[in-house]
């Protein structure tokens, strides 16, 4: 083998790469080395099956000799929309072992979304999983007629398929799972379009087998056989994908639940040692628990114990815990905090956060119940993970240093650049998209900016093309007040604006979730309208109070001075959030710039916020 070459700038690979290596490579591995190991477990019942690596590969050939049979070719595309579920990984490896590749689709997605993607990346089969996605799929299949077949998820065409295929011969799936090397494309991953219309990430082979093998070195703490994790986020971001195909890789036993409804109670069944998550579910979780303590008259200690949590964690940070401070979280931690890690499963250890900034305070809070959140920074071009706080490189507030195998650095106008295993080969056909992506030495241009500390730990202060230049010629991160403001219980969204105007304003929508157990625990209607709510003092003096917080943060000239109150909710329906739910601010100051226009007249409607 040829001495191995690392680029400038990048962190030597704790694994020698394998050009040669597909992703069906690891699932091979994981069979020989852990054949009996759990790598999945279905509902079933009250409880959950177990599927092991053995019976995993065994369920992936026969699919695959069923896409043989319906004559998918090696370097087909094939469309996939579903849910959070099992299928999705068998759908996927079976792909990869008939030589072909998946496709996905968000199943939030809107019928013209779904024929953008679908005819621009080449499918010419589409899998879904039952008739509600059928009737947004059918909507765009006129404008599809490259799609030959359409099986059903729920109307049994997996096992039909496997059954179509049971003459297809072990030789041939062999011969097609090992046709692909590192270089080929693995998968095409579509960005959310919030930057514009959504385009095809050509993810390769190389790029999920050297990240998985590196991280699977790199967090064995965390993953590893033993270890289970509970998926709830879609597969269709590139987060879960990444975390599905590691999960293979490191023998990890993985579950899945789509009702976000039914997640405590899963967690409680299925006892997972970490999990991943948006930083909006950890503040939803922190809210809710505080919420039920308030409903139940303990708001108060509850509160008193989550400042000590905080101040516990800070203390350990320091290398010192007063004796004072380590009893007063020792009781409280018993008598409340201990209650919400039962909640989890009890078994949680970890937890992955990524696509946004978690506040400090709920970082240090959940570490202090003894569960440790890596914050990680990717993209859909960085196969997910480029950076990621592992329990051995570890500092609240960063995002982590660079994955083994990857580099970032700081242009000089403060933007993240990133080169490596993790980054993508190029937009699918886009050429020019793909060349303005790259700087002239093939590193990355990220969009986001950020700081690098002396140890190589990544802090993100926000997107490049979202910066807010006042009249005055301020610049403004918007997500530094956004994230803080966002964290209050009863707010679903806050959209910071201000592009040359006099001042720093935001729009805010209420978390209709959560508004009404707040209403109702300080003594109101719990059935107001989200209109009533956004008109009704308490509710405009809570969201003041909150922006108020966040503007300590930032100077005068960077703070919020008026606010507006708008009665609805930004969702993924109507072009506001992405699947991972981020606000599509170009499509918010569109929709909304009325109501913006409104904040700076002379008559304005808007809310001060005052000191």
């Amino acid at each position: 083998m040829p001495e191995l070459t690392i680029p400038e700038g990048v962190i030597p690979p704790v694994v020698t790469p394998d050009p040669e290596a597909n992703v069906t490579d690891l699932l091979e591995d994981t069979v020989r080395s852990h054949p009996d190991t759990p790598l999945f477990s279905v509902p079933e019942g009250e409880g959950w099956r177990d599927i092991s690596a053995t019976e995993f590969k065994h369920q992936v050939v026969a699919l695959a000799k069923g896409f043989v049979a319906a004559g998918i070719q090696p370097g087909d595309s094939v469309g996939f929309m579903c849910k959070v579920r099992y299928e999705f990984s068998l759908v996927d490896f079976a792909l990869w072992y008939a030589g072909a590749r998946m496709v996905p689709v968000y199943e939030t997605s809107a019928p013209s979304q779904i024929q953008w993607i679908l005819s621009d990346g080449g499918a010419t089969r589409a899998i879904l999983e039952d008739a509600e996605l059928v009737s947004r799929f059918d909507e765009a299949h006129g404008d599809l007629p490259e799609i030959r077949d359409v099986w059903r998820i729920d109307r049994g065409d997996l096992d039909r398929l496997v059954e179509q295929g049971a003459e297809v011969a072990d030789d041939e799936i062999e011969r097609r799972r090992s046709l692909a090397v590192g270089s080929d494309i693995a998968t095409l991953i579509y960005t959310s379009g919030s930057t514009g219309r959504p385009k095809g990430t050509m993810l390769t082979h190389s790029n999920f087998v050297e990240l998985c093998r590196n991280a699977a070195v790199e967090m064995a703490d965390v993953v590893r056989p033993g270890s289970a994790t509970l998926l709830f986020v879609t597969q269709a971001h590139v987060f879960a994908r990444f975390i599905s195909v590691l999960g293979i890789a490191a023998a990890v036993r993985v579950g899945h639940q789509s009702d976000t409804k039914q997640l405590l109670p899963s967690m409680s069944s299925f006892k997972p040692t970490f999990f991943l998550a948006v930083p909006r579910v950890f503040e939803k979780v922190y809210n809710a628990s505080e919420q039920k303590a308030e409903a139940g008259g303990k708001g108060k200690i509850f509160r008193a114990a989550a400042q000590a949590a905080v101040a516990h964690s800070k203390a350990t940070d320091a290398g010192h815990v007063p004796l004072g401070l380590k009893l007063r979280f020792a009781v409280l931690d018993k008598l409340v905090l201990s209650k919400l890690k039962v909640a989890l499963g009890g078994n949680v250890k970890y937890a992955v956060s990524g696509s946004a900034p978690l506040s400090t305070f709920l970082a240090h809070f959940y570490r202090s119940l003894g569960i440790r959140i890596l914050e990680g920074y990717g993209l859909t071009e960085t196969t997910a993970p480029l950076t990621v706080n592992v329990p051995s490189k570890f500092k609240i507030g960063t995002v982590g240093p660079a994955l083994p195998g990857n580099g970032v650095k700081i242009a000089e106008d403060g933007e993240i650049l990133g080169k490596g295993a993790a980054v993508f080969a190029g937009y699918w056909n886009n050429e020019q998209a793909t060349k303005e992506a790259f700087t002239e030495d093939g590193w990355f241009h990220t969009g986001d900016i950020g700081s690098l500390d002396a140890d190589g730990y990544l802090t993100i202060t926000g997107r490049k093309k979202e910066i807010i230049v006042t009249a005055a010629g301020k610049n403004v991160a918007p997500n530094v007040l956004e994230d803080p403001i966002r964290s209050n219980t009863i707010i679903g969204q806050p959209v910071v604006v201000g592009d040359q105007r006099k001042f720093i304003a935001a729009l805010i929508t209420l978390d209709a979730e959560m508004l009404g157990t707040w209403l109702k625990n300080n003594g109101h209607d719990e059935h107001m309208s989200l209109a009533d709510a956004a008109a009704f003092p308490p509710v405009i003096d809570e969201v003041r109070s909150a922006i108020r917080r966040a503007n300590k943060q930032v100077s005068r000239a960077e703070s919020v001075r008026k606010f507006a109150i708008i009665p609805v909710e930004f969702i993924e329906a109507n072009g506001h959030l992405t699947p991972k739910m981020s606000i599509k601010r170009h499509n918010i100051l569109k929709d909304y710039a009325a109501e913006i226009d409104d904040i700076y007249a002379s008559n304005s409607t808007a809310h001060d916020v005052g000191e």
